[in-house]
């Protein structure tokens, strides 16, 4: 019997691991990256950017760290290395194809507005229905359609579609006389070039997240006092500078099965319910003890850095940052090489910006402008259907509901993965590939579209009580855990995944738990 083929876009971390797994099931993957290499956002960063979390959270379940690799947060080459170590060892790098856009997707077969199924019979692969994919070759300018039996989307959130801030007209980059860039196109300026750009400039960046910390400090370690970067945001997050507060291994709160037990989960049932209202001023105690550690160990009063909401929030939104070397980036602010600039509001003006900062008006000179103000994820996923129906499915909800967070109910034979997210990214891309090889294989069976709809709003739920106003970014923060355990009922595997009662309770999992499935 012919292999059914799989069409995978992007080679990013996702596409990589969703393509080893189609292997894996017997299909034939073909994967269409736009760029000439993979490795997808890591490709593209900054020399300086560490990985966030300790590399045994973030790491291929079935493929270790090297010893080599000594630092619990590894650098960025040695990130892109350990990638491409990775698909040369389960020879994903044939089955790639390089400097290939992706210009359209069209499906060919039934609709689904009379199904009760999803692709009307349930099955991955119905009697009817194929992709038809338009791909241009940018080296040669050819273009091909590709035609496959099964479509996954690895695009991801933070990449191709930047976010700018929109200002009214004549108080924006229409009036601003500096150089203004996203984030990532900072990015992906080579060393030398990102260095020549900013060296001797007057450098605003806007936005305090990751990436955006990542900037400031690499333009105020060249530039020093004498050319200080200023930071200009609006809202403050929590920023853990120790993995071990208090002597206690905080992934062990983050990706232990015990503190879950405290939140109210989707999927729980009666006595989980029960036990969560029980257990609920436990995990408040902890992240209440983590919070006073934190503002002890890091100055962040002394810097008016002290976020306004509890740091669970922030765990569950994904917008708590380790700061890396945090007494290099206070002593940046104590030197003066950095200033940050907490504003409510800000507009542009041609030499800078104009921010409200203490209820004045202030003025910011900026030879260049950095904006490290994120991505549009929705707009670049919807914009790949030719379909309107199908790009109104997935722009109807701002934070793209998904089954499992996988699998859209009225859009056939396709699957999106890493477009929500969770703390360790490769780690719950790694649970969503297995668990949708074993949809393709028959081995999962999904319910009906009405029951699989009852249970993306009960997750949708769950985030918008967890996260908040920042509910929009569909991620998975706190409940991790959980999640694993849930798609594991689903394969069939017990989601006990260690040996006795408590490191099953107490220790942290991680993906190297799950590496036999």
């Amino acid at each position: 019997m012919e292999k059914k083929q799989i069409a995978i876009i992007g080679a990013g971390i996702a596409g990589l691991i969703a393509c080893k797994y189609c292997i894996a099931k017997g299909f034939n993957p073909i994967v269409f990256e736009f760029e000439s290499h993979i490795g997808g956002v890591w490709a593209k960063t900054l020399k300086d950017t560490r990985l966030q979390i300790p590399k045994t959270m973030y790491q291929f379940s079935d493929y270790p760290w090297p010893a080599s690799v000594t630092h619990n947060t590894p650098t960025q080459q040695e990130m892109i290395d350990y990638i491409h170590s990775y698909a040369k060892h389960f020879q994903l790098l044939p089955h790639i194809n390089f400097c290939s856009k992706v210009k359209a997707v069209s499906y060919d077969g039934p609709s689904s507005d009379s199904w009760d199924l999803w692709n009307g019979t349930g099955e991955p692969f119905p009697p009817q229905g194929k992709w038809n994919l338009t791909v241009e070759n940018t080296k040669t300018a050819t273009t091909q359609v590709y035609t496959v039996d099964f479509l996954i989307l690895c695009i991801g959130r933070n990449k191709d579609v930047p976010n700018m801030p929109k200002f009214p007209q004549g108080k924006g980059l229409d009036v601003f006389q500096g150089k203004a860039l996203h984030s990532s196109q900072f990015s992906a300026l080579d060393n030398d070039e990102a260095e020549q750009l900013i060296k001797g400039k007057k450098v605003v960046v806007v936005g305090l997240g990751k990436s955006g910390l990542d900037i400031a400090r690499s333009c105020a370690e060249i530039n020093g006092p004498e050319h200080p970067c200023t930071v200009v945001y609006r809202h403050d997050h929590w920023k853990l500078g120790d993995w071990n507060p208090m002597g206690i291994p905080l992934i062990n709160l983050i990706f232990g099965r015990f503190p879950v037990l405290g939140v109210h989960k989707p999927e729980q049932g009666f006595l989980l319910s029960v036990v969560a209202t029980l257990l609920s001023p436990v995990r408040w105690t902890l992240l209440k003890l983590l919070e006073s550690h934190t503002k002890m160990t890091l100055p962040l009063a002394k810097y008016n850095m002290v976020p306004e909401q509890g740091i669970g929030e922030d765990m569950a939104s994904g917008l708590v940052m380790h700061v890396p070397d945090p007494d290099d980036f206070f002593d940046l602010l104590k030197k003066g090489s950095l200033k940050l600039k907490k504003t409510p509001t800000y507009n542009m003006y041609e030499k800078g910006f104009s921010i409200v900062e203490q209820e004045e008006k202030t003025r910011i000179e900026a030879d260049i402008a950095i904006f490290s103000t994120g991505f549009n994820g929705v707009e670049k996923v919807k914009n790949i259907f030719e379909s309107a129906t199908f790009g109104h499915f997935i722009s109807d909800s701002p934070r793209v509901g998904l089954y499992r967070e996988c699998i859209h109910p009225r859009i056939p034979q396709l699957g999106i993965l890493g477009f929500s997210d969770g703390l360790s990214s490769l780690y719950t891309s790694e649970m969503r590939c297995k668990w949708l090889a074993a949809v393709l294989e028959g081995s999962v069976k999904l319910p009906n579209i009405n029951e699989m709809q009852k249970n993306i709003k009960e997750w949708d739920e769950y985030m918008k009580q967890a996260s908040g106003h920042n509910h929009y970014r569909s991620f998975l923060g706190s409940i991790e855990i959980w999640y694993s355990d849930v798609v594991c009922k689903d394969m069939g595997v017990n989601p006990m995944r260690k040996k006795g009662l408590f490191a099953n309770m107490f220790e942290a999992y991680g993906p190297s738990d799950y590496a036999d499935i």
